[in-house]
């Protein structure tokens, strides 16, 4: 597990860009694993950047969000679709086809979970895949539990994700209570993993995921065992792990 500390989000937005724009440059059909939430955004405009200058190019590249709000279909302003093609996809060259986000309307989840395993699977596996963390410790829409749940599957949102999601809708009311989220297998088994976080609110779970034991409680802490991670945060963030 590597870890980089930087002064700012936007020197760890700078960091994140430049490492998923090097994978791309030395595998330009790469498969990308991305997040979404507050945390990427800085990566997504410094991406959009480095494509602008010609820098890096998405046209050969596939993609796989980690997750999808249950409940919201695509075209909803909150919708994790939306929120991608908003972000990043409407502002770079990459195939729309390529383009891979979980169902949130389904009537029958568990199909659309089991297509989405394999189609990840028929893409070769992710070569590189994005995370966030939550400040309860979740990855992905993984929350705190007593066991991991391993491949694609149906979440019930914990009340500390209901509540800090909020702040994207207009009442808490309106946050969806389920999600469709990428396992912690699935997570695992992704060739490179960087994760991202900055600020005060995420120092406490960076250090359980860091130094804590691995246990359920805390999802993140199973990314002691990838033999790849970068973890690139700020020095808030990084607060409880006497590097910073």
């Amino acid at each position: 597990m590597r870890i980089i500390v930087v002064d700012n989000y936007e020197e760890m937005s700078k960091r994140a860009a430049l490492t998923i724009a090097s994978q791309v440059t030395l595998k330009p059909n790469s498969v990308l694993g991305l997040a979404t939430g507050d945390t990427p955004l800085g990566m997504y405009k410094e991406l959009i950047k480095l494509y602008n200058k010609k820098e890096v190019d998405f046209s050969e590249v596939k993609t796989f969000n980690l997750d999808e709000y249950y409940g919201l279909n695509r075209e909803n302003p909150q919708s994790y679709h939306s929120y991608m093609i908003n972000n990043l996809f409407n502002h770079i060259n990459i195939n729309r086809e390529n383009i891979n986000v979980p169902s949130g309307t389904a009537k029958d989840v568990s199909e659309v979970c089991r297509e989405y395993e394999n189609k990840i699977k028929e893409a070769g596996g992710i070569d590189m895949q994005v995370l966030g963390i939550g400040g309860n410790g979740h990855i992905g829409f993984n929350e705190p539990d007593v066991n991991f749940e391993a491949e694609t599957h149906l979440v019930n949102l914990d009340e500390q994700t209901i509540e800090a999601n909020s702040r994207f809708f207009n009442s808490i009311k309106d946050v969806p209570v389920k999600a469709i989220s990428m396992g912690i297998k699935t997570i695992m088994s992704s060739k490179k993993i960087i994760l991202l976080a900055n600020g005060t609110s995420k120092a406490e779970a960076i250090e359980k995921a860091v130094k804590g034991k691995i246990n359920p409680s805390v999802p993140a802490s199973i990314l002691q065992l990838h033999n790849d991670v970068t973890i690139i945060i700020d020095r808030e963030a990084a607060s409880g792990l006497d590097l910073a």
